[in-house]
């Protein structure tokens, strides 16, 4: 959707001045900060539909940043990191970031990502209503019930969950989901799918304490039971 407004959140002056062109290029508006104990007024101030937030930031580092917003708003973050190791992507997955980018990169892989997540993020055109035992989902409104209690999740954690509630009983490689749900694939990435799947199932067990709805099939992927 043209004009969506972005936040760019990157203390590398010249490479968010280049991220910033790219995004403008591609139809949308972009606001740049430097310091990540600025991004939440900021993000008070402008409502923009999606956060660029890197990782190492003067200030207030990108995962103190995450949490917090975390803690008030659904909107979608795509980490950006130069720390390559696993256990710092799936940080950024784990505290409700919906994907992340590694540098060096393309800057049109990004606009290709801020785009795939935005529809992720966008509701549905035509109401489209999926129950499964006791939880619902609306795509039309975006909301998700469990047992009649409403569900809080990231745009990525929505799309796997409705595509799981889609095909009950039908498992799903780790490539497949990762697929429908971020819409592209790239080495490595597969592992996300595990880091959505874990805040799900944390969610869901909150309101349905000792039932397992989301089943591990080990060698092959996951898939939803009820």
């Amino acid at each position: 959707m043209a004009d969506e407004h972005l936040l760019i959140v990157e203390d590398e002056v010249k490479l968010a001045e280049l991220l910033k062109d790219y995004l403008l290029k591609a139809g949308f508006k972009a606001t740049c900060v430097s310091r990540g104990d600025e991004v939440l007024d900021k993000i008070r101030a402008l409502s923009p539909a999606l956060v660029l937030l890197d990782l190492m930031l003067p200030g207030m580092d990108g995962v103190t940043v995450c949490r917090e917003l975390r803690k008030v708003s659904d909107i979608p973050v795509i980490m950006v990191t130069a720390r390559v190791d696993e256990i710092d992507r799936l940080i950024g997955l784990e505290i409700g970031a919906d994907d992340y980018i590694c540098k060096p990169f393309s800057p049109r892989e990004v606009v290709a990502r801020v785009k795939a997540v935005l529809r992720r993020a966008r509701p549905a055109e035509a109401s489209q209503r999926r129950v499964a035992g006791p939880i619902v989902l609306d795509e039309n409104t975006r909301q998700v019930t469990v047992d009649g209690h409403p569900l809080n999740l990231t745009p990525s954690e929505f799309g796997l969950l409705g595509v799981l509630m889609g095909s009950p009983e039908r498992v799903f490689s780790r490539g497949e989901l990762l697929d429908k749900v971020q819409g592209y694939r790239f080495e490595g990435y597969d592992r996300t799918i595990d880091s959505h799947i874990k805040n799900l199932r944390k969610k869901i067990a909150v309101h349905l304490p000792g039932r397992e709805i989301i089943l591990t099939i080990y060698g092959v992927g996951y898939k939803l039971s009820v």
